[in-house]
């Protein structure tokens, strides 16, 4: 009689170590503020934009980011919500409070870099909302962020478009 072979369980790998740039990192704590923002705002609280960059800063890996890029993006898209949200929701299928809070936060910077700082070229501005969608969105969020990052370029950025 043989012995059966024992096949040893196959190793299935975990996702794949990601290695940010200090521009990418300074982004997803943007991210992240804006979506504890935003959180905050759904439940009824008064966000303190200095209270959330403060515990973002306490995360060990904040050290690893571009500071300007983050407070940049973080400050803007929350001082300017109400003109960002207005720029937003003539682009959406759905009213804006039925976005969930990762797509909206992806939204809101995006929209933040494609109207107000205009030295991000328009394709990082999307391509750096649309992968923040990936990384910490729903499975197909990042299609949803990526249409309307796209027909909000083409409205805000159509001579930059044009000329490339």
């Amino acid at each position: 009689m043989t012995k059966p072979t024992i096949t040893p369980p196959i190793a299935v790998a975990g996702p794949p170590k990601r290695s940010l740039t200090p521009r990418r990192r300074a982004r997803e704590y943007a991210l992240q503020g804006v979506y504890q923002s935003l959180v905050m705002r759904r439940a009824g609280s008064l966000p303190n934009a200095a209270a959330i960059a403060k515990q973002l800063a306490e995360d060990p890996g904040f050290r690893r980011c571009q500071l300007d890029l983050f407070q940049g993006i973080f400050t803007g898209a929350i001082e300017h919500i109400d003109e960002l949200e207005g720029i937003i929701t003539p682009a959406l299928d759905r009213p804006i409070n039925e976005l969930s809070p990762v797509e909206h936060a992806a939204l809101l910077i995006g929209a933040y870099e494609l109207a107000l700082d205009l030295a991000v070229p328009y394709k990082v501005a999307i391509n750096e909302a649309v992968e923040l969608a990936k990384t910490f969105g729903g499975t197909d969020g990042h299609k949803y962020v990526n249409g309307v990052l796209d027909l909000l370029a083409q409205k805000l950025r159509s001579a930059e478009i044009n000329a490339s």
